[in-house]
């Protein structure tokens, strides 16, 4: 199951993201997405857990769940939906 975790302390690891995640299932993988011209992160990332049940524990329990100062945004991961071109006039 793919999760949205949003609403990030810049500061925030994958590892310190990978290690709250664990305590509901295994973890496959966590990614943070950093902006591409800065490399800054952007306070939001995915994780991907083994079971689907364990996912949802993990969004149930985490959304809204204070993390590093910050209140979680977690939810299942929607199929990212394709971007217009843009025109170069």
């Amino acid at each position: 199951m793919k999760i949205y975790v949003g609403n990030l302390n810049f500061r925030s690891s994958e590892e310190e993201i990978q290690a709250l995640f664990a305590t509901y299932g295994q973890v496959e993988d966590v990614t943070l997405i950093t902006d591409k011209e800065t490399g800054r992160p952007r306070g939001f990332g995915f994780v991907i857990m083994a079971a689907d049940d364990a996912g949802r524990r993990a969004i149930d329990e985490l959304n809204g769940k204070e993390f590093d100062g910050r209140a979680l945004t977690v939810n299942e991961a929607r199929p990212r939906e394709p971007r217009q071109e843009r025109s170069g006039w």
